[in-house]
């Protein structure tokens, strides 16, 4: 009998409620949209359900607060959190996230023990080694999203510079989800020609700045909240990823055990994801200036980690 994918989306906030919308209209299984506040998911995923003979799609969505609803996920996504507000930085979030994320993810994998996990909650790298150490999955069973948003806003602001569609922009962002991330510049091109042959090297600076700041713009922008619709997009991307095993090579948060000579850390780097998530990270060539960049973005990420301890203990 056939069986349709289904994924679960903790938290109904703006991002959870964007990525569950986008999971259903992408037909890529059942969503359970999952929330603390009673009402909140149930209303929103009817809403969207609501949605599905307009927009043609056959997946159901539903809310819940209960998480048996949830059993037998084959992806769980966690957006459950406290939002970064103006003036706070990732780490600011650090221990609240931390509470929540372990509970949380605790309490979901409980009933989907062989699901894949993909972690947007902020600081996302220190998030997804949170969620890890919650579930108990091995390390490739645990992602988090950070490249692919980050990516998506370099190559955004490079196609704007240089007036052509962004769909013709490869490029990549590796490190930590922070000020500190390393938007590779030697490895980005539009239509194969390299970024630094048709950008003179202000422009791209300038870019590479905001890239890094790219968060904290939108945040700034909008008073209240945070952004929403490209991460969606991009948990969305990663989802798709795993449930159809696409084999696709993308920078997300990832386990490091040697590879880039780091170990015990989740950080952004490219790898090959797939239908067992993170099947393989993928290493390529630094400059001495690219080391140094990446060696700082780690050390950022280690940093809060060291202040953790599981499981975590509440106020």
């Amino acid at each position: 009998m056939f069986r349709r994918h289904k994924i679960t989306v903790l938290g109904a906030g703006s991002t959870g409620a964007t990525t569950a919308h986008l999971l259903a209209l992408k037909e890529l299984g059942d969503v359970v949209l999952v929330d603390i506040q009673p009402g909140t998911p149930q209303g929103k995923a009817l809403d969207m359900w609501e949605s599905g003979p307009i927009e043609g799609f056959s997946a159901k969505v539903v809310g819940s607060n209960d998480y048996d609803a949830t059993a037998d996920s084959d992806v769980i996504v966690v957006t459950a959190g406290m939002p970064r507000k103006a003036g706070m930085s990732r780490n600011d979030l650090l221990k609240v996230n931390t509470e929540i994320v372990y509970d949380v993810v605790e309490k979901a994998t409980r009933v989907s023990p062989n699901s894949v996990i993909v972690m947007l909650t902020n600081p996302a790298d220190v998030m997804t080694y949170v969620a890890q150490k919650a579930s108990g999955f091995p390390h490739h069973r645990v992602m988090g999203q950070a490249g692919v948003l980050d990516s998506a806003r370099f190559r955004t602001f490079l196609a704007d510079a240089l007036n052509v569609s962004p769909k013709d922009i490869s490029a990549f962002v590796m490190g930590g989800h922070g000020d500190d991330m390393v938007p590779l510049v030697r490895y980005s091109y539009a239509g194969g020609i390299p970024i630094e042959k048709l950008l003179p090297k202000e422009t791209i600076d300038k870019i590479v700045q905001r890239t890094r700041t790219g968060g904290g713009e939108v945040v700034s922008l909008l008073k209240t909240g945070s952004a929403f619709y490209a991460p969606a997009s991009s948990l969305a991307d990663m989802v798709k990823a795993v449930l159809l095993d696409e084999r696709r090579i993308i920078p997300v948060i990832s386990y490091l055990n040697g590879e880039y000579g780091e170990r015990d850390i989740y950080v952004g780097v490219p790898a090959i994801v797939g239908g067992n998530g993170v099947e393989k990270v993928l290493e390529v060539d630094f400059t001495p200036e690219e080391t140094e960049a990446f060696k700082k973005s780690v050390s950022s990420v280690r940093e809060p980690l060291s202040l953790l301890t599981f499981p975590p203990t509440k106020n």
